[in-house]
């Protein structure tokens, strides 16, 4: 298992839904919603904005359908 944060492994669609949910999340605890809802947020958001997901590295997962097939 390697990280390698320049090979994006999040697609468009799903960088969509995960800003969405982000700034959602964030924007409930502004309202009185529990922090945690807050921390998961800006995860959500930092995921986004770098289109890298460490837990689908862990399951050998990608979302991001520009890039070439890995050939094992």
């Amino acid at each position: 298992m390697h990280f390698d944060i320049t090979k994006p492994n999040v697609g468009t669609i799903d960088r969509l839904i995960r800003a969405l949910v982000g700034v959602l999340l964030i924007v409930a605890v502004f309202r009185g919603s529990s922090w945690i809802g807050g921390v998961i947020g800006a995860v959500l958001l930092a995921t986004a904005y770098f289109r890298f997901c460490p837990a689908y590295t862990i399951f050998d997962f990608s979302s991001n359908k520009d890039e070439a097939p890995v050939s094992k």
